[in-house]
Parts: C-alpha cells; structure tokens; sequence
C-alpha cells in the first residue's frame, strides 16, 4: 500500500493546487473520500491522468466524507468530479432522504462496485446485524454514503441506529483505530476492494471478524430500490482471513456539475477509459472499467459530453 500512497502523493503534487472554476485553463477539484478508502487513491490517479491528458488542465483530489458531501461540493460549485454510491446519487437527483431538492448533477460514468463490510472488534461476539444492538458502533462519517448504508442495514435487522446503538460517526481510518483500540465494537464500512484500512486492522488484529449481511438484502431492496445487490468477499484474496461471506453492494458512479461544458466533459470521460491502464496501476478497483458498464447511471442522466464519447464507442 505504500507504492499506492506514494503514486497518489506523486499525482496530487504533479497535479498542483487547484480548486473549482477557471482562470487560464481548468482547475478541476476531484472530491473523493478519506484518504485509506478506494475513492481517494483512484481519484489521486484520476487527477494526475487528467492533468497529463488535457491541454492547460491542473487536476487535484481532496479529501472528504465521500458520497453525500461530494454531492453537495458539485451542487455548490465548489468540486468538480467527485465520486459517489449510486443509491446516494439516486437520493440526490430525486431530492430524497438526505437531500431536500434535487440536485443538479449528471453522470459521467459507473466506474466500479462499493461492497459494505461490517467490521466487529476482535472479541466482540456478534455474527449478524442484529447482534448490533446495545453494541458501540461507528456508522461511518457524517454526510457519507456509508452513514446511508449502514443506516438502512440496520433498520432492515431491526436494529434503531439512533436508538438500540451507541452511535459514533467515525471515518474509516479513525474507525480502524478504534477498533484496535477497543473503544468501539463494530464499524461500518462501503467501498471497493481491498480497502486499505481495513487490510490493515486485518494484518494487525487476524482475529476480527466481519459479518455476513445476506439476511437484509431483500428488505432493502423492497425498501430502497434495485440499485442494492448481493456479492461475495473472498475474504482470503481480499484481507488474508479466512472464508467468504454474503454482503450487500451498491455501484459506484463519477458525477459532474450539470451546466460543465460538453467538451470538458467529453474529455474528462475519455481520459478515464483510455487511461485505464495507468489508473489500474494505482488501484485495480479500476481494471473494472468498462464502456458498456459505464452507461449504466440510471436514474442520474448522463451528461451530455459523456454521451457523445460513449457514442463514439457504439
């Protein structure tokens, strides 16, 4: 993982201090997530092939709370690109749950699958999502998508998350202190595969263990919307425990601001997949890149610069 940090550190210097809007040329701000997840490392890489790939383009990545603030940097002029789990793009363009408008943000493509891991402290006895309740859990960080998951898989074992838990909103490096810490029970986590954080409380603490959470797939999905779906983590391949277990996953979408212009746009989606290679090098979440799985942003448009590039592709 230190390779990784290194290209990521590499990409945001290479990259330069940009933030929103223009000047001479563009200053694109890429909003990704904290810095042990998936969306940060991948946006790093992100940042340095679109500053490399487009004429007078300074891209950087910044940290944040992932999906639902990313949303709102875009909403606000304040990002953008920024990464986000579909269910909380839905949310965002329907004006629901944690959003009280619709937002004006487009696609430009799906980009790889977020798997939700639920983390239990070594010694902590817990083997499904119910045994939760009266437990210290962290839910993930405020405005996260995490935090709308782990919410959402909560209610569906019966478990209130403001009520039958000690709640805390920790981010996903924070968390794995904790639990090695043992100031918490559980945490929550979604996102690709491996996550840095936790392949490191798996190296430290060998005895945690994490949850199948099979059991609540059909009443989110009866709930929330198809955007849910069951995987598997090869828990051997992925943090070098033992076992696979059932989760639940939601994909992962690239946003842009609705009024970005067709041709940055177009550019920026055509950078992420002939780049695919160099970005593959800096996390393989992004061998998953594909041009017929890109389209799939339903119920977010697509932009329509994007389109254009998928187009082109047939």
């Amino acid at each position: 993982m230190k390779r990784i940090f290194a290209i990521v550190a590499a990409a945001v210097l290479a990259a330069g201090c940009g933030g929103a809007g223009g000047g001479s040329g563009n200053r694109l701000s890429i909003a990704t997530g904290g810095t042990t997840g998936v969306y940060y490392v991948y946006g790093g890489g992100l940042a340095k092939q679109l500053s490399a790939s487009i004429a007078n383009t300074q891209a950087t990545a910044s940290v944040t709370s992932a999906s639902v603030e990313n949303i709102k940097l875009l909403a606000g002029g304040k990002a953008d690109i920024g990464f986000s789990q579909a269910d909380t793009a839905a949310d965002a363009v329907n004006g629901k749950d944690t959003f009280t408008a619709k937002q004006p943000i487009k696609a430009i493509a799906r980009i790889y699958d977020n798997y939700s891991h639920v983390v239990v402290a070594p010694g902590v006895n817990a083997s499904k999502l119910a045994d939760l309740k009266g437990k210290r859990v962290s839910l993930g960080p405020a405005n996260s998508g995490t935090q709308v998951v782990a919410r959402r898989m909560l209610q569906a074992a019966g478990v209130n998350p403001d009520a039958d838990i000690t709640k805390q909103q920790l981010s996903i490096n924070e968390s794995v202190q904790a639990a090695k810490d043992g100031t918490i029970d559980a945490f929550f986590w979604v996102g690709g595969l491996p996550t840095a954080g936790i392949t490191d409380l798996a190296t430290s603490k060998p005895d945690m263990k994490m949850l199948d959470t099979s059991d609540v797939l059909p009443t989110m999905q009866s709930t929330y919307g198809q955007q849910y779906v069951g995987f598997d983590i090869d828990l051997s391949a992925d943090y070098k425990l033992k076992g696979t277990i059932k989760t639940v996953g939601i994909a992962n979408v690239l946003l842009v601001p609705d009024k970005m212009s067709d041709q940055l746009a177009y550019d920026i989606t055509k950078t992420l997949f002939e780049k695919k290679a160099e970005l593959t090098a800096v996390h393989p979440e992004a061998k998953k890149l594909d041009v017929k799985l890109g389209q799939q942003v339903a119920p977010v448009a697509i932009h329509p610069g994007a389109a254009r590039y998928y187009q082109e592709k047939g």
